[in-house]
């Protein structure tokens, strides 16, 4: 019977067989204390004690030794040291938002100037000449560019090479945008940089050049961490665009990428596919090899006529096939990733030859219809927090002998915000919702040597088995943020997940905790309720999500009396909204407005605690900034 085992001290992986695929359950540090799911992670063994890696250099650490210590000197350093110190640091960085709200317009005016800018705050620090010594793979995109760069960091880590890789946004703490040897920098380490960059600017600050905003002291300080740390590569993902992107200071990167294009911040980018092209292809440089997925004919266009104007090949890589990945099996989930990860394959591979560590590397054992090993380790092996993610609550899940004690609750991530990603979304959370729901039943039934199945309204029947009936329920928990197009987003979300035969049977909307105006840390305190809370943005998506389940509008009053009430009683969950109606003290819907996410989190759990037959799979989807609050809570 599968069981995970919760203690504090435990680091415990277990392989579950799924079809010919592995499945590994495992407690990770950095998530401190609940499951992690993910194909092919290491079922490592448990450690006893702590082991600070300061000053350590992985550079041929196998993926399974950096995954098994990640987060154990960096948790006991975010937790017991320097805390106060971090904060602090956490506090100057809020001073730098100069935005009111995502999206925003940035107080300082002028795109170009903001290029100029960053050469001169670049220039204050010492690290003109010294960024060119980087080695940089530079990606761009819409789509994906998070996922090829964490690709290509694990490839040339298992190949060898001291890493350093710089994403973003980060979900839970800052530190995660900056990863060396595929981890997140710790906190010691981070501080001494973030002060040095913070009081050298500072010093030297005019009328005429304040203080960078905040992505560009980001992406300041990322080039300030590689250089210092003296990484043999340096993989930077573009922010937003390319051509007049903070990162774009970057004059002679060895390979560009672009990553799939579609309709995305087009308050910033322009509203048609060829101009969102034109600022992504800012990043091709003359005589530097440049990398692309395929592209809808407009932004391809866009793309080919860049290089064309640089003098330079476009190469349009085509997705990975099974065959060529052996039998390996992506770490990152989604028939997505296989460009992704094709991309990132032809990226690290141009990085070596033009670095000249190709030939005495790989040549001699690589065979041009396969991928060298240190590859398929590396695909197996990369990591990104809240795309295609599964996390398994661990406060609920237990069992006292045969008899459980609790229900299900299973989490799935994954921070899409656009049309072409909810998409990739909606198939993944399909396929991954019905893998886990057998995954569950066998384990749970593993006495019975036969069973049939049957569904019937939300019901999982096991006819020779009484005691194992289980009832599931799928709920989508969503947010998206305002300039988004939710009667887009949603419809497409609901379309896909029932061309495949799945079906949510409620929704709840909820405000992110998330305040643009400040950088919070991973410990930061997270009130469970803030009192009068607009939830305007939250009754919208509401009412588009009852047109789309229903056929016809809710009044607003109904939605209010909803929302006045509190958290819905349980029989929301089980009961077809027709059985609800005014009488029962709720208003008869398929979905529900909670004023807070902890409270949620909390209802949720509540739910699954007191019947120990409900399983529930929550899609939480959207925003980035609220799958990065669910695993803030998670993780507590």
């Amino acid at each position: 019977m599968f069981q995970v085992l919760f203690h504090n001290n435990l680091y415990l992986g277990q392989e579950i067989i799924m079809g010919h695929s592995k499945i590994s359950v495992r407690r990770d540090h950095f998530l401190s204390g609940f499951t992690w799911m993910t194909p092919n992670s290491p079922s490592g063994a448990h450690t006893d004690g702590v082991k600070k890696l300061k000053g350590l250099r992985y550079r041929n650490m196998s993926s399974q030794i950096v995954r098994k210590f990640s987060q154990n000197s960096q948790d006991i350093s975010q937790e017991f040291q320097l805390p106060s110190a971090y904060e602090s640091a956490m506090e100057a960085l809020s001073t730098l938002i100069t935005q009111k709200k995502r999206n925003g317009t940035s107080a300082i005016s002028g795109q170009n100037q903001k290029l100029d800018r960053m050469l001169r705050y670049i220039k204050i620090l010492g690290l003109e000449e010294k960024i060119a010594g980087l080695k940089i793979i530079h990606v761009a995109g819409t789509k994906g560019k998070g996922s090829t760069c964490a690709f290509c960091e694990a490839i040339l880590r298992e190949s060898g090479f001291r890493t350093g890789l710089f994403t973003s946004p980060h979900l839970i703490d800052v530190r995660e945008r900056y990863r060396l040897d595929g981890l997140d920098i710790c906190q010691e380490n981070f501080l001494q940089y973030f002060w040095d960059c913070w009081n050298q600017l500072k010093a030297n600050i005019s009328e005429d050049l304040p203080m960078p905003p905040l992505f560009q002291f980001l992406t300041v300080l990322a080039f300030k961490i590689f250089v210092s740390e003296k990484v043999d590569v340096a993989i930077i993902e573009v922010g937003l665009g390319g051509k007049l992107d903070s990162t774009n200071v970057i004059k002679e990167p060895v390979v560009c990428g672009i990553t799939s294009l579609g309709m995305d911040h087009m308050e910033t980018l322009g509203d048609t596919l060829g101009q969102i092209a034109s600022h992504k292809a800012g990043i091709l440089k003359p005589q530097i090899p440049a990398f692309s997925v395929p592209q809808l004919s407009e932004a391809m266009e866009v793309l080919q006529e860049r290089a064309n104007e640089l003098m330079i090949p476009l190469e349009v890589v085509a997705p990975l096939t099974l065959e060529k990945l052996n039998g390996t099996r992506l770490s990152l989930c989604g028939d997505h990733q296989l460009s992704n990860a094709a991309l990132a394959v032809s990226l690290c591979k141009s990085w070596l030859r033009s670095t000249g560590n190709w030939k005495s590397r790989f040549e001699d054992v690589y065979e041009e219809d396969g991928l060298p090993e240190q590859f398929l380790r590396g695909l197996s092996a990369a990591r990104l927090s809240g795309r295609a993610q599964i996390v398994v609550d661990p406060l609920n899940n237990a069992s006292g002998g045969n008899k459980r004690l609790s229900g299900d609750l299973t989490f799935y991530l994954d921070g899409a915000h656009s049309p072409e990603s909810m998409d990739a979304c909606a198939r993944w959370f399909s396929a991954a919702a019905v893998e886990q729901k057998d995954l569950s039943l066998s384990s749970v039934s593993s006495k019975v040597e036969t069973m049939e199945r049957s569904w019937t309204n939300g019901y999982i029947k096991h006819c020779h088995d009484k005691e194992s009936d289980e009832i599931l329920k799928r709920i989508l928990l969503f947010n998206c943020m305002d300039t988004r197009d939710p009667q887009i987003l949603l419809p497409k979300l609901v379309d896909t997940c029932a061309s495949s035969g799945i079906y949510f049977s409620k929704a709840i909307f909820v405000p992110s905790i998330s305040a643009y105006t400040k950088v919070t840390s991973a410990t930061s305190t997270i009130p469970s309720y803030i009192p009068g809370k607009d939830l305007s943005w939250q009754f919208n998506l509401q009412r588009i999500w009852e047109r789309i389940i229903n056929g016809k509008d809710v009044l607003d009053q109904n939605l209010m009396l909803n929302a006045s009430l509190g958290l819905p009683p349980r029989e929301f969950l089980y009961e077809e909204a027709s059985h609800l109606g005014p009488e029962d003290g709720y208003f008869a819907c398929s979905s529900v407005v909670i004023p807070s996410l902890p409270l949620t989190i909390n209802w949720l759990r509540d739910c699954v605690r007191e019947n120990p037959s409900l399983r529930l799979q929550v899609l939480v989807t959207g925003s980035l900034h609220l799958v990065g609050d669910v695993l803030k809570l998670l993780r507590r």
